[in-house]
């Protein structure tokens, strides 16, 4: 859709269109009431420089909108739209590249109390999986900050699928 056209939209579907790019219903209602919009760099600047504002809580909701990286029937079922365009190549990875996903990504939740959230557009599984090596030793705080910066990555791509530039 245009810019003209989302802006033209009521509130309540603003809402919902935007809660599809970011799970987290505050977020979208709050830069739903902000249009109309005069640039979609506005919308998106607007749009990201809010969720750095979300509290802890309202970020994690935003990350219950994930499927875990490498877990496959999930991605078949409840996520299969967005989440297996975004996280496809995890299919094309080796056995055993997908089940150290698993693993580890299910460490790093017992850990953190919230799944592992990498912005996987673009990424092999091997990558997934170095990142996820590399940030499981670091604590909560951090790991909270790191997942909300990834987020806002994957924000950033849906916005711009949403919207016509």
């Amino acid at each position: 859709m245009t810019l003209q056209e989302f802006n033209q939209l009521t509130v309540s579907d603003r809402t919902k269109q935007l809660h599809d790019c970011c799970h987290c219903q505050w977020w979208a209602e709050t830069l739903a009431i902000k249009a109309p919009f005069d640039s979609f760099q506005s919308l998106l600047t607007q749009g990201l420089a809010l969720f750095e504002q979300a509290n802890e809580a309202q970020i994690l909701e935003a990350f219950k909108g994930h499927a875990k990286i490498g877990d496959i029937e999930l991605l078949r079922s409840k996520f299969a739209g967005k989440a297996t365009a975004e996280q496809g190549q995890v299919m094309q990875a080796s056995d055993e590249t997908i089940q150290a996903l698993w693993q580890l990504n299910q460490d790093y939740e017992d850990q953190n109390g919230f799944i592992f959230i990498v912005c996987a557009t673009g990424k092999s599984a091997e990558e997934m999986l170095n990142i996820l090596q590399s940030r499981i030793s670091n604590t909560r705080a951090i790991e909270l900050k790191n997942g909300a910066a990834e987020q806002n990555k994957i924000t950033e791509i849906r916005l711009t699928q949403l919207i016509e530039n």
